[in-house]
């Protein structure tokens, strides 16, 4: 629904139609105007690149990873690795990147010594015109996604029994895996590689942090129309928002097209018996670019933290020369409103995600039925929509409205990105419970509720606790709805950390993105240590 009527409430003016603005009648007056706009096409075609080049990028190098390490203690290491970037946002690496590689960052500064340069060279990194930093920074965050995703889905497949059938046709390692057992997992992930597209084609904070500025991708030009104080570009921005919608589509049909080609390649490439043995450069490839992503985020959140804290850091220092607390002195009393609305929002948010989820769940335990793709396409259908085509039309609709309630808007809009996330990180572990404990507990006299509230409940609280905060930090990450719901009257850490991007203090920005990282780091930290606190004495109970 909230999709529907934001989708609704952006065609009507973008078709000239908004009676709070004179728009009383339907035209095509604001395409016209769209199509006129200088740089329209570049901006089009930069999203529509960034988002293909960015979701390529993102599941070859999961892919080719675990094809060739699947099974072994390599996977298992990455894994602990990859898994607490979910926590970052994405504005927050985008931060740490951008200080890692700016002409005046961290890895020219390693370098200065060694080629004696003692002034930034004059390079255009970040914001440079072809949108690599912007890929680049999508990538670090979007291949850790689908690495997990696909771990996820790894179980639903015959992992062993394949590997011994290629070897014993003499197939390497990724080739067999790519042969046996990609089809059936591609199946499973497809949902998640759309959502990728479709967020990586109309991203604004990382594009606004790292793309380019002129033109610019085409979903920073829409927020600089919809934030411009002469209202009749509105309708101009709708129509913006309608292509934006076009692209990612075509971004997506594209995709499907590639699909379809791949698969006829990978199957006339089975049927001619390419076994491709030798392998190893393949595998050492995806451990090393799986290495600078890691090395990358945590390098970026060090500089984050370093930045926060320094004071006089002149180029080509290799660290500052002093450190002090200043710039978080500075910033905390403008921090405590925006902290404080992120806390109430992320909270709210995903607690009423978790309810829903739960009852999702259980009732699908009651009736046996998940609904199947449909129900992962309702699921992943807020993904895979571009927020910017139906988060507009949400913002024109509650002014419409006259409603006062802004911080209960953000929070239902917020919840309409959270609640996938939660839905899919709980549903694997509730689905896998042992049933006889229900079974046994509903013999013994007890309803429904009691059952879920002292069975289920308990026994699932270190995955309940997860989904909590993979919700909270999908909460705190959103950017352009909590941008246009709020209407500057509700910002949160990320927005404000966005906005200093046009700003050149990187010490305040240090301070806000480190934030930005914290929030959702902590809420990983106590979903991992209320648990073993509540079953501390019954360690003993543990299996395995």
């Amino acid at each position: 629904m909230p999709i529907t009527f934001g989708i609704l409430g952006t065609l009507l003016p973008a078709f000239g139609y908004l009676p709070a603005l004179g728009g009383v009648t339907l035209s095509f007056d604001p395409f016209r105007a769209l199509l006129a706009t200088p740089g329209l096409f570049s901006a089009a075609m930069l999203s529509l690149a960034a988002g293909l080049a960015a979701t390529a990028l993102s599941l070859a190098i999961a892919l080719v990873f675990i094809a060739g390490f699947a099974g072994t203690t390599t996977l298992a290491r990455i894994q602990h690795l990859l898994s607490p970037l979910l926590a970052i946002p994405h504005a927050a690496a985008a931060f740490g990147l951008a200080f890692l590689v700016a002409p005046s960052g961290f890895l020219i500064r390693l370098a200065a010594p060694l080629f004696g340069i003692d002034r930034p060279p004059d390079v255009l990194i970040p914001h440079d015109p072809w949108g690599l930093a912007m890929i680049a920074g999508l990538v670090i965050k979007e291949t850790p996604f689908l690495f997990l995703v696909l771990l996820a889905a790894l179980p639903q497949v015959e992992l062993g029994a394949a590997r011994r059938l290629a070897a014993s046709f003499g197939y390497g390692r990724i080739a067999g895996f790519v042969y046996l057992l990609w089809p059936a997992l591609y199946r499973q992930i497809r949902f998640a590689v759309y959502a990728v597209i479709a967020y990586s084609s109309s991203v604004v904070d990382v594009a606004v942090i790292l793309g380019p500025n002129l033109p610019g991708t085409l979903a920073t030009r829409l927020v600089q129309w919809m934030n411009d104080p002469d209202l009749s570009v509105r309708f101009l921005a709708s129509a913006g928002a309608v292509l934006q919608l076009a692209v990612t589509l075509a971004a997506l049909i594209i995709w499907f097209g590639l699909e379809r080609l791949g698969s006829t390649l990978l199957r006339l490439s089975c049927e001619r018996g390419r076994r491709f043995v030798r392998d190893g450069l393949l595998s050492l490839f995806s451990v090393v670019a799986v290495s600078i992503i890691v090395a990358g985020v945590f390098a970026g959140l060090v500089l984050l933290a370093i930045w926060s804290l320094a004071g006089l850091w002149q180029f080509p220092d290799l660290l500052p020369r002093d450190f002090t607390l200043r710039s978080w002195m500075l910033a905390m009393p403008r921090v405590i409103d925006p902290l404080v609305t992120t806390l109430a929002i992320g909270i709210t948010s995903t607690l009423i995600a978790v309810v829903l989820g739960i009852g999702c769940l259980e009732r699908e335990i009651q009736t046996g039925r998940n609904g199947g793709d449909r129900g992962l396409l309702l699921l992943y259908l807020p993904l895979m929509v571009p927020q910017i085509a139906f988060v507009f039309g949400l913002q024109l609709l509650f002014i419409g409205s006259g409603s006062q309630y802004r911080l209960l808007a953000l929070i239902l809009v917020h919840l309409v990105f959270v609640l996938p996330y939660v839905f899919l990180s709980l549903a694997d572990p509730w689905r896998a419970l042992d049933r006889r404990y229900e079974i046994i507990a509903a013999a013994l006299g007890r309803s429904r509720l009691s059952v879920l509230l002292l069975i289920r409940v308990p026994m699932l609280i270190r995955p309940i606790l997860t989904a909590f905060a993979v919700g909270f930090a999908v909460s705190v990450g959103q950017y352009l709805p909590t941008l246009l719901i709020g209407e500057g009257r509700l910002s949160t850490i990320t927005t404000e950390a966005v906005a200093l991007a046009s700003g050149n203090n990187r010490r305040v920005i240090g301070v806000y993105a480190l934030l930005q990282t914290i929030l959702p780091s902590l809420a990983f930290a106590l979903a991992a240590l209320i648990p073993a606190i509540l079953h501390r004495n019954r360690r003993e109970m543990r299996v395995g």
